[in-house]
This record gives C-alpha cells, sequence and structure tokens, in this order.
C-alpha cells in the first residue's frame, strides 16, 4: 500500500490518540484524582503552602476560592451525580428491581456498618459523633481507577456492580447531606426554591427540549438553595431530576439525539471527571503534616474514619452480598469469584471525594478537619492497596473454591 493510503501518523496525530484514549477511559478520572490528591499534600507540605493555603482564603466576590469550589463547583458534580442516578434508574443497570437488590443492598450496608464503626469510636463525644457519615460514601472514580490498573483479570460484571453500588451510596449521601448537614434554614428560600422546582417540573411536562431554560432557572434555584440553609449542592441533584429524559419512538432506551438528559450528561462528563473533580480534590486534600505525630492517626476521630472505611465498607458491602446470594435471592456478578467481590468490597473504603465533602459539612474547626483528613487518606490508601492485592491475586470463578 501506497504511502498515499498509509500515512505515517504524525507526532501531533498520536498526541492527540493518546490524550482521546485517555480522557475516553472511564477510570482516568480517578488517575487524574489521584495525582492532583497526592500534588496537593506534598505542596502543603512544602514552602509553596503559605501560599497554597492563602489562596483558597482568598475572596472572589461574596464567596472564598474554596467556597466557590465546594459550593458551586460541586453542585455541577452533584447535578452529573443526579443525572447519572436518573437514567440509571429509567434505563440502566439501575432500572429493575432486580437490578436493583444486589447492588442496592450492599449500598446499604456499605453506608450503615462504617457509620456503626465510626460511632463505636465516637460515641462518647458529641462533637465527634456528627461526622458520623463520613465514610459511608465510595468514591468511585478512585475506585475505578484501581481497577483500571488490573485490566481483564476483573470481569467487566464486577466494575458494572461497582458502578451501580456507587450510584445509589451517592444518593444515599445525598439525602444524608440533605437531612442532617443543614443550618439555619429560611423558609422564604425554601419556598422559593420549591417554586423554581414545581416551573422546572411544568416545562419538563410541556415537552421543553431545550437546556437552556432548565439551565438558566438551575442558576436560580442554586442561590435560593444557597441561601435556604440546605448545601447548595443539593441545587444540582434538584435540578437533574427535573431534566427531561426522551425515549426515540421505536426505541427502548433514550439517545442523546432525543434526551436533554444524555445530551446534558454527555457535556458534564469530560469537565466534571477532568477539572471540577480534581480541583476539589486539589483544594481539599492538602493537610499539613507539620508536628503531626503516630498518636494523631490513633486518636478516635481518625480511627473512626479510618475503620468505617476499612472495615465497616468491608463487613456492610461484602456481607450484604453474601447474605443475599447464600439465601438465593441473589447471584454474584457474571464470571466473578468471591475473593473478587471481597477485593471489591475493599475497594469500596476509597472514600476520598465525597468523605471529604461531608467531613468539611460535619466540622468547622480546621484542627478536626485534618484529623479527618488524616483518616480518609490512611483508610482510603489502606482499602485501595489491600483491595488492589486482592483482586490482583484472587482468580476467576471457574477455579474458585466455593462457599459450602
Amino acid at each position: 500500500m501506497s504511502a498515499t493510503h498509509s500515512p505515517i501518523p504524525s507526532g501531533k496525530g498520536r498526541i492527540n490518540s493518546t490524550l482521546r484514549r485517555f480522557l475516553d477511559s472511564e477510570a482516568s478520572g480517578g488517575l487524574l484524582l489521584m495525582a492532583v490528591a497526592a500534588l496537593a499534600i506534598i505542596i502543603a507540605n512544602s514552602p509553596l503552602s503559605e501560599i497554597y493555603f492563602s489562596s483558597l482564603k482568598a475572596y472572589l466576590g461574596p464567596l472564598s476560592v474554596q467556597h466557590w469550589i465546594n459550593d458551586a463547583l460541586m453542585a455541577v458534580f452533584f447535578l452529573m451525580v443526579g443525572l447519572e442516578i436518573k437514567r440509571e434508574m429509567t434505563d440502566g443497570q439501575l432500572s429493575s428491581w432486580t437490578r436493583r437488590l444486589l447492588p442496592g443492598a450492599a449500598a446499604l450496608g456499605g453506608m450503615a456498618v462504617p457509620a456503626l464503626v465510626y460511632l463505636a469510636f465516637n460515641h462518647s463525644d458529641p462533637q465527634a459523633a456528627n461526622g458520623w457519615a463520613i465514610p459511608a460514601a465510595t468514591d468511585i472514580a478512585f475506585a475505578l481507577g484501581v481497577l483500571s490498573l488490573l485490566g481483564p483479570r476483573v470481569p467487566s460484571s464486577l466494575k458494572v456492580f461497582l458502578a451501580a453500588l456507587a450510584i445509589i451510596d451517592d444518593l444515599g449521601a445525598v439525602i444524608i447531606i440533605a437531612l442532617f448537614y443543614t443550618s439555619g434554614l429560611s423558609l422564604p428560600d425554601i419556598a422559593g426554591a420549591a417554586a423554581i422546582v414545581a416551573v422546572l417540573f411544568a416545562l419538563n411536562r410541556r415537552g421543553v427540549n431545550s437546556l437552556v431554560p432548565y439551565l438558566i432557572l438551575g442558576i436560580v434555584l442554586w442561590v435560593l438553595v444557597y441561601r435556604s440553609g440546605v448545601h447548595a449542592t443539593v441545587a444540582g441533584v434538584l435540578l437533574a431530576l427535573v431534566i427531561p429524559i426522551r425515549r426515540t419512538p421505536g426505541m427502548p432506551e433514550a439517545s442523546p439525539a432525543t434526551s436533554p438528559l444524555h445530551r446534558l450528561e454527555h457535556a458534564l462528563h469530560k469537565p466534571v471527571g477532568f477539572l471540577i473533580v480534581p480541583i476539589f480534590g486539589f483544594a481539599n486534600a492538602g493537610v499539613s503534616f507539620a508536628g503531626v505525630t503516630p498518636s494523631v492517626l490513633m486518636e478516635p476521630l481518625s480511627l473512626g474514619v479510618a475503620g468505617g472505611l476499612v472495615i465497616g465498607k468491608l463487613v456492610g458491602v461484602f456481607g450484604a452480598v453474601f447474605l443475599l446470594v447464600r439465601a438465593g435471592w441473589a447471584t454474584l456478578p457474571a464470571a466473578a469469584s468471591w475473593p473478587q467481590v471481597f477485593g471489591v468490597a475493599l475497594l469500596c473504603g476509597i472514600g476520598f471525594t465525597m468523605s471529604l465533602f461531608i467531613g468539611l459539612l460535619a466540622f468547622d474547626d480546621p484542627a478536626l478537619q485534618d484529623r479527618v483528613k488524616f483518616g480518609i487518606l490512611a483508610g482510603s490508601l489502606i482499602a485501595g492497596l489491600a483491595g488492589y492485592l486482592v483482586l490482583r491475586f484472587s482468580h476467576r470463578r471457574s477455579v474458585a473454591l466455593s462457599v459450602v
């Protein structure tokens, strides 16, 4: 074949191809998040630490940089979470009760048991007990990032199971934030927010498919929710619930060509995964180890968070799956072995993004926030390494020992 028909790729072409593959990888966001989290920790313990911390406290208009990140940018993250939940509940892996049963039970166990483990360490301290929900969340980006390092050793069914579990987990986290981490409620602003949601719902029912009015009203909704005392990120989920999901006539599922929800989710996927979540991780993972002794990690608050992530998640997720399968109400994901399910349950203990977020809501004291971060970093690191090693050396179901 001549060169005319088979050109040698240019350097630029190869770079673009590599970048495209990177952006298209489901786990690349998790790998990027690992990198920026490590960078934040390095900077926070370097001569640049003062610039790092002072920049986050600097004000841009009515809010500090950190508040813009945690309240505004993360509202877009929660919008993406809400869109994923709605899509999966309507068309995807959670569209029927049989599909929801196994990941749903695993998610509930993975939220309840870590909270109990945390409270076992902190029940005697009312202030510390307020952080009970910190180890209840799974960071899907981090977990999928670890799975991506294992390649074909992990069956795709387990990745689907983990994604479905994390989506239900996120829904639980949203409900927890709305119910337990609000303060100083303003009834007029809540009423205004409810009115905006009603208008958005009416637009949906009238068949309005343009995203423009939804997004404009979504900004107004964010302002009202922010002023109401409910955490502003809940506005993102409320907006997601009223974005229309339309099906193509004659087709069993919706598609980006006809569904506003699919268009918006597609538009947000890369900005959220490769910009918003890494920015949040960089802004919140930085913790100074100056003056920190090993005894800090042995304090009840740090131990409760780390223990909840490592032990609580493992017991809650694996225990729920084991009980359902043994009772005959569910089956293991296709081609998956018990050791692999055990490894995935360990990976659920990676609780970085949502755990950090809830930790910041639970405590205003920077010293307590630092101890939360120590616990999250230690617990997530242990869970991630342990899960990787278990999955790295586990066998497929065909060669695994069956549970008697």
